[in-house]
């Protein structure tokens, strides 16, 4: 868009293919715009190169079969294009792409996934990003001496602040943000002179305390058929002791495609406040652990990834804190899918459920859902016709008869992604044969809670529903005791 005239021009239409635009990059002399382009699974990604004046783009990684390509920055001289790509190995690694030649340089080849980050305004380095195990550490490369050095920060998640170079203009700071499992979102600056990291915000408010936080154990534990490794976070209460009597969660993330991180959740913190153990598992199909993980749930959803969290709640159980009669299964979205699914599929291992903002038929989300999300479901679990065994075996709602455990589920008035006919569709079910059902709609919300006052509302009905039905031991964990 041309300000002072409003005049809006248009570079790319890709409606009727079924593609989307995202991420568009200026380059320093404002002649070109690179961008990423994405079809509706977001698993095949290329990276175009735009002449403003003419319009005209360019597949910059032309390839076969399904690869990734991100771009994140444009040099300063406008020559290279730093970019995210699984095609090396199979994992997210860094890269340098010649324009002129469209040759990739890879500046990473290992297998936790990486994000490329930006150049320094003088183009000598650069950043990158790396997800160990849902720690997030800050790489800076001289192109140079090709020397990486990984900033020597807190655990947790860190990256550079903002969109665009996070140095600042002669290069000898960075400005970058740091969420723990103890600590908020927070910016901070880094000296590479000195190198020493000083905190500018402070987020905790209220009184709270960083010390008054869980820090989680990171555990691992086998899939059930043997196949995957599988990562969790692990919280457990201060004070307690291995009784066998305490209550616990498993907490499952949404996404599918995503990961809990050691980052700061008030929602995990609060329960395990009250006395509960948490345990948060990166399930199959979970980012940050390469192309074939995250496929493995392609058409299996519902099958897999919830024996997963199965293995999970006896991981729990197994260190002998837990009480095997006082496990429930907790998630949002797509982890509220998976709670029902639990509930349902293994209805003796649960004494609770609280799915947020689920969906339980996989006719009826394809078919109310918002379209985007509609043809994502359509290529990666199943279409409604072609695979209606398939999706009517994992679809709870059929097998609500199942379910023993008490419910508590949420849904927004307002949510595009899983319509609240989802969640009460189970909730008439439960009541019709007599099960125990509580159920909230936010009128005002989307998909998720957006108003503080939801937000709180929201889990001080679920730590009073999952006190009553999976009382937690006390243990003097409670910093409000």
């Amino acid at each position: 868009m041309e300000v002072a005239t409003k005049k809006v021009t248009h570079l790319t239409n890709n409606t009727a293919k079924g593609l989307s635009n995202i991420g568009a990059i200026w380059s320093r002399d404002g002649k070109w715009l690179a961008f990423t382009q994405t079809d509706a699974t977001g698993k095949n990604t290329s990276v175009f190169l735009a002449n403003v004046s003419t319009g005209k783009a360019t597949n910059l990684t032309p390839h076969q079969g399904e690869q990734t390509f991100f771009a994140t920055d444009i040099s300063p001289d406008s020559k290279t294009i730093l970019l995210t790509s699984n095609s090396g190995n199979g994992y997210e690694n860094a890269a340098l792409l010649d324009v002129a030649t469209k040759k990739l340089t890879w500046l990473t080849t290992g297998k936790w996934e990486v994000r490329s980050g930006a150049f320094s305004p003088d183009g000598k380095r650069l950043t990158w990003t790396t997800d160990e195990d849902g720690n997030g550490e800050i790489v800076v490369y001289d192109l140079a001496t090709q020397k990486a050095q990984t900033l020597p920060v807190a655990k947790g998640i860190n990256a550079p602040a903002g969109s665009e170079s996070a140095f600042t203009r002669d290069g000898e700071r960075m400005l970058f943000t740091h969420a723990g499992a103890n600590s908020p979102n927070d910016i901070w600056v880094y000296d590479f002179a000195s190198q020493q990291a000083h905190q500018i915000t402070h987020s905790l408010s209220g009184g709270i305390r960083s010390e008054d936080m869980v820090e989680p154990f990171l555990v691992h534990f086998p899939s059930k058929d043997g196949k995957w490794q599988i990562s969790a976070f692990v919280y457990a209460p201060y004070n307690a002791e291995r009784s066998g009597k305490h209550a616990g969660i498993v907490s499952i993330h949404g996404g599918p495609t995503s990961q809990t991180l050691n980052t700061f959740n008030r929602n995990i913190q609060y329960l395990v406040n009250q006395g509960f153990f948490v345990i948060a598992p990166n399930y199959r199909g979970s980012t940050g652990y390469g192309k074939e993980f995250i496929d493995a749930n392609l058409h299996d959803m519902g099958g897999g990834d919830l024996e997963d969290i199965n293995s999970a709640a006896d991981w729990l159980i197994k260190t002998g804190y837990v009480d095997a009669k006082k496990v429930a299964v907790m998630g949002g979205s797509y982890g509220g899918y998976l709670s029902m699914m639990a509930v349902t599929k293994s209805p003796e291992r649960w004494a609770a459920g609280v799915p947020i903002v689920p969906f339980v038929n996989w006719f009826t989300e394809i078919e109310n859902e918002d379209p985007d999300l509609r043809e994502y479901d359509m290529a990666t679990m199943g279409d409604p016709v072609k695979d209606a065994a398939l999706l009517k075996d994992r679809s709870p709602i059929n097998f609500v008869d199942k379910i023993k455990a008490p419910l508590l589920l949420f849904a927004g008035g307002n949510d595009p992604r899983c319509p609240k006919t989802e969640a009460e569709q189970v909730v008439q079910a439960v009541k019709k044969r007599g099960g125990v059902v509580e159920f909230k709609v936010y009128e005002n919300e989307g998909h998720g809670f957006a108003k503080v006052e939801n937000q709180i509302d929201a889990f001080t009905r679920i730590a009073d529903f999952l006190k009553k039905y999976v009382p937690p031991e006390k243990c003097g964990c409670n910093i409000y005791e």
